[in-house]
């Protein structure tokens, strides 16, 4: 999906839209994917709930392949929109399935979610870079061809795991535990959860999408070379999604709430910062709010798993990201309007340092009590 932020100038440009306006123009044509991201979750946790939540995996891995290649085929923009579209609506499957399956059996639940971060967010790394080096030397098409072929071959290769028996059934052990109910204080705290997850969706879909664009217009001086500014973007996601791991193993030895009043006063701070920042600076500036912004993404996941029992913690994480998804396309949409009317990416990321003060005002939602008790021992 994040293929798209780095070749929708180029596509734009291929498919007849002026240089000056091409970018601005195409970010319409994206949000609907993001919407169905979203709003496919609950469905998708239909069929993981009455069917397998393994064989939804394969799906979703053949689904996006075959998606993204189908998208390289667009003659015009509204092509390209529906191509995305049907990528998210397979990727919509991932979330809701995986994560359940992630935070499945207690124990070190933050570790775990830090370290699927981590790779999850090697996937937003990799975007810019391998895309940027496609578009160098070759064309937008091409961009979302390999990665689509790729795609394929990993549930080709997940299928004959499970084929082999080698892919563990989180069904078998889920049929095993006893009925569990709610923690004390779970309403506070899906509540605190609701918040983080519509703000923190807001600021991290705006900025997934636009830190390889900004860096292109913002680093001149380094660079015009729209490899070399998908190589920085790159480099930024990557280091930052490390704050994962830290808050994981943080959150596991610590009580949750002081660490995501931290993670999200960190992110109104750098994200302001950013402003008036350009070349090597606003790297580094950017690089510490995106680091702040990846760090929370294990948190919310792991309270919830400390508040939500098994049974429902599919329909509950696909509740959590369709809010997200869709708080994240109307960010797509905002800053398009914002970019559109002369606002400029100052204008925009002064509006998603306010949005994420109100990532700090649901910290202090959260109850204050560390849960691990109950629902994590019969869970695990």
């Amino acid at each position: 999906m994040l293929i798209f932020a780095k070749a929708a100038f180029s596509a734009g440009l291929a498919f007849g839209l002026a240089e000056d306006g091409a970018y601005t123009e195409m970010i319409p044509y994206g949000i609907p994917s993001l919407v169905l991201f979203g709003a496919c979750a609950p469905i998708a946790a239909h069929f993981a709930d009455r069917w397998h939540r393994n064989g939804m995996i394969v799906v979703f891995f053949v689904g996006i392949g075959f998606s993204a290649i189908l998208t390289s085929f667009s003659g015009n923009p509204v092509e390209m929109g529906l191509g995305l579209a049907l990528i998210g609506v397979f990727a919509a499957i991932y979330h809701p399935v995986g994560i359940a399956m992630v935070i499945e059996g207690g124990g070190n639940v933050g570790w775990r979610l830090g370290l699927n971060g981590v790779w999850g967010n090697m996937g937003v790394a990799g975007a810019p870079l391998v895309t940027g080096f496609i578009l160098a030397d070759y064309d937008w098409q091409l961009a979302f061809i390999i990665p689509g072929c790729a795609s394929i071959l990993f549930g080709i290769s997940y299928l004959g795991l499970i084929l082999r028996g080698n892919a563990q059934s989180p069904e078998a052990a889920l049929s095993r535990k006893a009925e569990v109910g709610f923690a004390t204080g779970w309403q506070r705290a899906l509540i605190s959860l609701a918040m983080v997850t519509a703000a923190g969706g807001f600021v991290f879909g705006a900025m997934t999408f636009l830190v390889p664009r900004i860096f292109e217009v913002r680093m001149l001086s380094i660079s015009e070379d729209i490899a070399i500014t998908g190589v920085l973007a790159a480099v930024v996601y990557a280091i930052a999604a490390f704050a994962q791991l830290l808050v994981g193993r943080t959150i596991d030895r610590r009580a949750v709430k002081p660490v995501l009043i931290f993670v999200a006063a960190g992110q109104p701070l750098f994200l302001g910062m950013m402003v008036m920042q350009k070349d090597y600076a606003l790297f580094a500036v950017t690089l510490l709010a995106m680091g702040f912004v990846f760090g929370q993404i294990p948190i919310t996941d792991a309270v919830l798993s400390r508040y939500v029992p098994d049974q429902w913690r599919t329909k509950v994480l696909s509740v959590k990201f369709m809010l997200n998804l869709i708080i994240g396309a109307t960010a797509l949409a905002t800053a398009r309007w914002m970019l559109s009317s002369g606002a400029g990416f100052e204008g925009v990321i002064q509006v998603l340092a306010l949005v994420a003060c109100l990532i700090v005002a649901a910290a202090f939602v959260l109850p204050s009590r560390q849960y691990s008790s109950d629902l994590e021992a019969a869970t695990s």
